[in-house]
């Protein structure tokens, strides 16, 4: 949530930077909200100091033989009118916390307006694959080599839905355990979430409003419930309403989850097959920091999420997207995106985002200032590291043979059982 007092000091300035993320915005009825508030506020410490200096006389007017309860009966009117005060006063700081909810966050101010036409390439690894044989795209080279089942997938569950099998389930599960394997490596700590969350977890994210309709919800739950998109939603939520001393910061977790969307692929040919889906798996990374400590966090996990396709021997590039581009609750993000032959672009398989305090606010997480003593909101951040929905189809195509079979990247044989290829059935 974006802090109120920004707005107010320079309501035209933040709009100007809202408007580059497309979000256009008319303060003045946020404004008026806040002079209703600060109106009853001012009403309301009045009469509680009326309220106390009339009872502290009492005891004298008494003493005096005077009539005190005159003093009663201004009392209980005064109390009447500000109970009053009080339930307005809810509903005005009610009506504000409406309005801020729905804003996204502030864009970083580096950031270039507008959507995906804006995004910049800032490094890239490795040049895109040609082969000097022809080529199979991941779907039939999944198909020929028993690694997923689309047919079954669908017959299941539908369209956007797979099966691995054999070797691709293992595949699979190797690239988890070497992305877990290095996250344990830099002092991450592991976390397994529950997959079902409640409805405020999607709020402070900042999912919620604007996205409720991109969830599963389950329908016979009390509370109402939905099932986490990422594990991002969760692992923000792990401090809502705490206060952290500043020692403890930054913290560092991971989580594995899949990952459950309603918006699945299409027939398109470049969100065919494991390309976008209704459920994947995912490895995300989180970082709870300190003020200063959010920029050297941003880079950390973009340098994790690089290092994790770099040992893989894959081609990929590094993006600094545009302000609109970047979700709402973000203020900055790169996206780390990988090679697929087959279609000829880049397909992103991390964001790493930072949201600065604005997911803090929401959640009410804070930490103690070692100097001052005082509360301040952290700043969270996350990367996906990885998602492998779109690294296993990039590993089949950049790593295919001549003869049809894939070549194992080294780091992931020991999950493989020292395997080298993945050869086609006979």
């Amino acid at each position: 949530m974006i802090d109120v007092k920004l707005i107010l000091d320079d309501p035209k300035g933040i709009a100007a930077k809202l408007a580059k993320k497309g979000c256009i915005v008319d303060f003045d009825p946020l404004i008026k909200l806040q002079d209703k508030r600060k109106e009853l506020l001012i009403s309301v410490e009045q009469a509680k100091a009326e309220r106390n200096r009339l009872s502290a006389s009492v005891p004298q007017v008494k003493k005096e033989g005077g009539d005190i309860n005159a003093i009663f009966a201004k009392v209980k009117e005064i109390s009447a009118k500000s109970a009053a005060d009080e339930v307005e006063l809810g509903k005005v700081e009610e009506e504000i916390k409406n309005f801020l909810l729905p804003l996204p966050n502030l864009p970083d101010d580096d950031l270039l307006a507008g959507g995906k036409e804006n995004n910049k390439v800032i490094h890239e690894y490795g040049k895109p694959i040609k082969f000097d044989f022809e080529a199979k795209n991941h779907v039939d080279l999944c198909e020929s080599l028993g690694l997923i089942d689309y047919e079954r997938g669908a017959k299941m569950s539908g369209h956007g839905c797979w099966v691995y099998t054999g070797l691709g389930a293992q595949l699979e599960w190797a690239l988890l355990n070497f992305f877990i394997s290095e996250h344990l490596k830099d002092g991450y700590t592991m976390i397994l979430p529950p997959h079902m969350l409640n409805e405020e977890s999607g709020y402070v994210a900042g999912q919620f409003p604007k996205f409720k309709e991109d969830v599963f919800w389950l329908s016979n739950s009390e509370p109402k419930k939905f099932i986490l998109p990422t594990a991002e939603t969760a692992l923000v939520n792990m401090h809502r309403d705490e206060i952290l001393s500043e020692d403890e910061l930054p913290k560092k977790y991971f989580a594995y989850t899949p990952c459950y969307r309603r918006e699945a692929g299409t027939y398109r040919t470049e969100e065919r097959g494991m390309i976008r889906g209704y459920q994947f798996n995912k490895i995300e990374m989180f970082q709870y920091t300190t003020e200063e400590g959010d920029m050297p966090a941003f880079e950390e996990l973009v340098k994790k999420a690089i290092s994790l396709l770099d040992k893989l021997g894959l081609t990929f590039r590094v993006s600094k997207l545009a302000a609109e581009d970047i979700s709402a609750s973000m203020a900055r993000t790169y996206d780390i995106e990988i090679y697929i032959p087959s279609i000829g672009i880049y397909k992103e398989v991390s964001s790493v985002s930072t949201a600065h305090d604005y997911q803090a606010r929401r959640g009410m997480i804070r930490y103690r200032d070692k100097a001052t003593g005082k509360t301040k909101y952290a700043h969270t951040l996350n990367g996906s590291g990885l998602a492998t929905s779109r690294v296993f189809p990039a590993l089949v195509e950049q790593m295919q043979q001549p003869d049809g079979s894939v070549k194992i990247p080294e780091v992931l044989r020991p999950w493989m059982g020292g395997l080298e290829y993945i050869k086609p059935k006979k």
